[in-house]
Protein backbone atom coordinates (compact mmCIF):
# COMPACT_ATOMS: atom_id res chain seq x y z
CA UNK A 1 0.00 0.00 0.00
CA UNK A 2 1.41 3.50 -1.02
CA UNK A 3 1.05 6.47 1.96
CA UNK A 4 0.05 8.61 -1.21
CA UNK A 5 -2.70 6.84 -2.65
CA UNK A 6 -4.12 6.28 0.52
CA UNK A 7 -7.34 7.47 3.13
CA UNK A 8 -6.67 7.82 6.33
CA UNK A 9 -9.02 5.09 7.59
CA UNK A 10 -7.03 3.06 5.52
CA UNK A 11 -3.93 3.48 7.42
CA UNK A 12 -5.46 3.38 10.42
CA UNK A 13 -6.89 -0.21 9.74
CA UNK A 14 -3.12 -0.95 8.33
CA UNK A 15 -1.71 0.32 11.74
CA UNK A 16 -4.38 -1.93 13.75
CA UNK A 17 -1.97 -5.08 12.79
CA UNK A 18 1.43 -3.83 11.52
CA UNK A 19 3.74 -1.02 13.01
CA UNK A 20 6.34 -1.12 10.14
CA UNK A 21 6.69 1.54 7.12
CA UNK A 22 9.30 1.75 4.73
CA UNK A 23 10.77 5.11 3.60
CA UNK A 24 12.28 5.40 0.05
CA UNK A 25 15.05 7.84 0.13
CA UNK A 26 17.19 9.15 -2.53
CA UNK A 27 18.71 12.21 -3.88
CA UNK A 28 18.37 14.37 -7.45
CA UNK A 29 21.70 14.83 -9.02
CA UNK A 30 23.42 13.95 -12.14
CA UNK A 31 24.54 10.55 -12.77
CA UNK A 32 26.90 10.69 -15.81
CA UNK A 33 26.17 11.11 -19.57
CA UNK A 34 22.78 8.75 -19.60
CA UNK A 35 21.57 8.32 -16.01
CA UNK A 36 18.88 10.14 -14.90
CA UNK A 37 18.96 12.92 -12.74
CA UNK A 38 15.73 11.05 -10.53
CA UNK A 39 18.32 7.56 -10.53
CA UNK A 40 18.83 7.57 -6.67
CA UNK A 41 15.38 8.17 -5.81
CA UNK A 42 13.91 6.29 -8.52
CA UNK A 43 15.95 2.96 -7.40
CA UNK A 44 14.80 2.43 -3.94
CA UNK A 45 10.96 3.75 -4.52
CA UNK A 46 11.01 0.85 -8.00
CA UNK A 47 12.61 -1.79 -5.46
CA UNK A 48 9.81 -0.58 -2.27
CA UNK A 49 6.68 -0.57 -4.72
CA UNK A 50 8.15 -4.66 -5.96
CA UNK A 51 8.73 -5.68 -2.10
CA UNK A 52 5.25 -4.12 -1.61
CA UNK A 53 4.01 -6.53 -4.05
CA UNK A 54 5.08 -9.61 -2.45
CA UNK A 55 3.76 -8.76 1.54
CA UNK A 56 1.75 -6.35 2.94
CA UNK A 57 3.79 -3.02 3.94
CA UNK A 58 3.35 0.36 3.89
CA UNK A 59 5.60 3.00 1.24
CA UNK A 60 6.05 6.04 2.27
CA UNK A 61 6.67 8.89 0.12
CA UNK A 62 9.93 9.11 -1.43
CA UNK A 63 12.34 11.25 0.19
CA UNK A 64 13.85 12.59 -3.26
CA UNK A 65 16.09 15.18 -2.23
CA UNK A 66 18.96 14.07 -0.09
CA UNK A 67 22.68 14.89 0.55
CA UNK A 68 24.43 16.14 -2.98
CA UNK A 69 26.22 19.57 -2.74
CA UNK A 70 29.49 17.73 -4.29
CA UNK A 71 27.32 17.08 -7.59
CA UNK A 72 25.99 21.19 -7.67
CA UNK A 73 28.50 21.77 -10.33
CA UNK A 74 26.26 20.10 -12.99
CA UNK A 75 22.92 21.33 -13.85
CA UNK A 76 19.64 19.97 -12.79
CA UNK A 77 21.07 18.55 -8.90
CA UNK A 78 19.13 20.10 -6.17
CA UNK A 79 20.88 19.22 -2.90
CA UNK A 80 20.35 19.96 0.90
CA UNK A 81 22.89 20.87 3.70
CA UNK A 82 23.33 17.69 5.76
CA UNK A 83 21.49 19.76 8.94
CA UNK A 84 18.82 20.26 6.42
CA UNK A 85 18.21 16.85 5.74
CA UNK A 86 18.90 15.86 9.41
CA UNK A 87 16.10 18.08 10.27
CA UNK A 88 13.55 16.59 7.47
CA UNK A 89 14.49 13.01 8.81
CA UNK A 90 13.86 14.03 12.55
CA UNK A 91 10.31 15.46 11.45
CA UNK A 92 9.37 12.55 9.38
CA UNK A 93 10.44 9.73 12.10
CA UNK A 94 8.21 11.61 15.00
CA UNK A 95 5.44 12.16 12.58
CA UNK A 96 5.47 8.61 11.67
CA UNK A 97 6.00 7.73 15.37
CA UNK A 98 2.92 9.82 16.44
CA UNK A 99 0.55 7.81 14.35
CA UNK A 100 1.93 4.32 15.73
CA UNK A 101 4.72 3.33 13.70
CA UNK A 102 7.84 1.62 15.64
CA UNK A 103 9.47 0.21 13.10
CA UNK A 104 10.49 2.41 10.34
CA UNK A 105 13.14 1.14 7.30
CA UNK A 106 14.39 3.89 5.76
CA UNK A 107 15.50 2.17 2.03
CA UNK A 108 18.07 4.39 0.54
CA UNK A 109 19.57 4.70 -2.72
CA UNK A 110 22.28 7.45 -2.32
CA UNK A 111 25.55 7.11 -0.64
CA UNK A 112 26.11 10.55 0.35
CA UNK A 113 22.71 10.36 2.30
CA UNK A 114 24.40 7.78 4.68
CA UNK A 115 26.22 9.50 6.91
CA UNK A 116 23.75 12.15 7.21
CA UNK A 117 20.80 9.47 7.69
CA UNK A 118 23.01 7.50 10.53
CA UNK A 119 23.45 10.73 12.73
CA UNK A 120 19.56 11.71 12.19
CA UNK A 121 18.85 8.22 13.87
CA UNK A 122 21.46 9.34 16.82
CA UNK A 123 19.82 12.33 17.15
CA UNK A 124 16.70 11.19 17.68
CA UNK A 125 17.62 8.16 19.92
CA UNK A 126 19.52 11.45 21.87
CA UNK A 127 16.01 13.17 21.84
CA UNK A 128 14.43 10.03 23.87
CA UNK A 129 17.42 9.46 26.05
CA UNK A 130 17.29 12.74 27.45
CA UNK A 131 14.18 12.78 27.75
CA UNK A 132 12.64 15.13 25.56
CA UNK A 133 11.04 12.55 23.54
CA UNK A 134 9.45 9.06 24.77
CA UNK A 135 10.50 6.70 22.08
CA UNK A 136 12.46 4.04 23.68
CA UNK A 137 10.40 1.37 21.48
CA UNK A 138 11.63 2.69 18.10
CA UNK A 139 13.62 0.54 15.66
CA UNK A 140 15.59 2.65 13.17
CA UNK A 141 16.92 0.49 10.05
CA UNK A 142 19.43 2.01 7.12
CA UNK A 143 19.42 -0.30 4.35
CA UNK A 144 21.20 0.61 1.15
CA UNK A 145 19.78 -1.43 -1.71
CA UNK A 146 22.95 -1.59 -3.76
CA UNK A 147 25.05 -3.14 -0.79
CA UNK A 148 22.74 -6.13 -0.15
CA UNK A 149 24.25 -9.12 -0.77
CA UNK A 150 21.88 -10.75 -3.71
CA UNK A 151 22.32 -7.46 -5.71
CA UNK A 152 26.27 -7.22 -4.98
CA UNK A 153 27.30 -10.71 -6.44
CA UNK A 154 24.77 -10.10 -9.83
CA UNK A 155 26.93 -6.72 -10.51
CA UNK A 156 29.80 -8.21 -10.22
CA UNK A 157 28.90 -10.94 -12.27
CA UNK A 158 27.19 -8.46 -15.19
CA UNK A 159 29.48 -5.51 -15.20
CA UNK A 160 32.56 -6.53 -13.08
CA UNK A 161 35.44 -3.65 -12.86
CA UNK A 162 33.23 -1.42 -14.60
CA UNK A 163 30.65 -1.02 -11.70
CA UNK A 164 32.53 1.86 -10.34
CA UNK A 165 30.58 3.98 -7.70
CA UNK A 166 29.10 6.47 -9.51
CA UNK A 167 26.64 6.45 -12.34
CA UNK A 168 27.04 2.63 -12.05
CA UNK A 169 25.82 0.21 -14.69
CA UNK A 170 23.61 -1.08 -12.29
CA UNK A 171 21.58 1.50 -11.12
CA UNK A 172 21.24 2.75 -14.40
CA UNK A 173 20.10 -0.23 -15.44
CA UNK A 174 17.54 -0.33 -12.65
CA UNK A 175 16.23 2.96 -14.39
CA UNK A 176 15.99 1.73 -17.31
CA UNK A 177 13.83 -1.40 -16.37
CA UNK A 178 11.68 1.57 -14.44
CA UNK A 179 11.09 3.58 -17.47
CA UNK A 180 11.95 2.03 -20.25
CA UNK A 181 10.86 4.77 -22.69
CA UNK A 182 13.62 7.11 -21.35
CA UNK A 183 16.29 4.93 -22.35
CA UNK A 184 19.65 7.35 -23.23
CA UNK A 185 22.77 5.43 -25.18
CA UNK A 186 25.28 7.96 -25.37
CA UNK A 187 29.23 7.32 -26.38
CA UNK A 188 31.45 7.46 -22.90
CA UNK A 189 34.92 9.28 -23.04
CA UNK A 190 36.99 7.67 -21.43
CA UNK A 191 35.28 3.99 -21.76
CA UNK A 192 36.05 3.39 -17.88
CA UNK A 193 35.44 6.45 -15.82
CA UNK A 194 38.60 7.66 -13.39
CA UNK A 195 38.23 6.69 -10.09
CA UNK A 196 39.30 9.12 -6.89
CA UNK A 197 37.97 11.02 -4.34
CA UNK A 198 36.20 14.10 -4.13
CA UNK A 199 35.40 17.45 -1.64
CA UNK A 200 33.34 19.89 -3.14
CA UNK A 201 31.20 20.90 -6.17
CA UNK A 202 34.11 22.37 -8.02
CA UNK A 203 36.47 19.81 -6.83
CA UNK A 204 34.11 16.98 -8.22
CA UNK A 205 33.48 18.64 -11.74
CA UNK A 206 37.38 19.35 -12.41
CA UNK A 207 38.30 15.77 -11.99
CA UNK A 208 35.18 13.84 -13.38
CA UNK A 209 34.19 16.15 -15.97
CA UNK A 210 31.28 13.79 -17.27
CA UNK A 211 30.70 13.23 -13.56
CA UNK A 212 31.30 9.49 -13.71
CA UNK A 213 33.37 7.66 -11.00
CA UNK A 214 35.33 4.47 -11.94
CA UNK A 215 32.05 3.38 -14.29
CA UNK A 216 30.70 2.44 -17.89
CA UNK A 217 27.20 3.16 -17.46
CA UNK A 218 27.36 2.44 -21.53
CA UNK A 219 26.48 -1.30 -20.40
CA UNK A 220 23.45 -0.29 -18.81
CA UNK A 221 20.29 -2.44 -20.19
CA UNK A 222 17.32 -3.13 -18.98
CA UNK A 223 17.47 -7.08 -19.06
CA UNK A 224 20.30 -6.44 -16.44
CA UNK A 225 17.99 -3.86 -14.40
CA UNK A 226 15.00 -6.27 -13.91
CA UNK A 227 17.47 -8.92 -12.89
CA UNK A 228 19.09 -6.32 -10.45
CA UNK A 229 15.58 -5.61 -9.27
CA UNK A 230 14.65 -8.89 -8.44
CA UNK A 231 17.80 -10.01 -6.70
CA UNK A 232 17.10 -6.28 -4.61
CA UNK A 233 13.03 -7.19 -3.83
CA UNK A 234 14.32 -10.54 -3.05
CA UNK A 235 17.40 -9.31 -0.27
CA UNK A 236 14.73 -6.50 0.93
CA UNK A 237 11.95 -8.94 1.90
CA UNK A 238 14.59 -10.97 3.72
CA UNK A 239 16.23 -7.95 5.81
CA UNK A 240 12.82 -6.05 6.48
CA UNK A 241 11.05 -9.25 7.71
CA UNK A 242 13.72 -10.03 10.20
CA UNK A 243 13.69 -6.32 11.30
CA UNK A 244 10.04 -6.33 11.83
CA UNK A 245 10.58 -9.17 14.26
CA UNK A 246 13.28 -7.32 16.43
Amino acid sequence: MRLQTATWPEVENYLAHSNGVIVPIGSTEQHGPNGMLGTDAICPETIAFGVAKSMEVLIAPTLSIGQAHHHLGFPGTIALRPSTLMSVLVDVVRSLYRQGFRHIYFLNGHGGNEATVKAAFQEIYAQSSFGDAGMSDLRLKLCNWYMTAGVGRLSKELFGDQEGSHATPSEVSLTFYAYPDEVKSTPMSPVLAPRGSIRDADDYRAQFADGRIGSNPALATVAAGERLFEASVADVLEDYGKFLSS
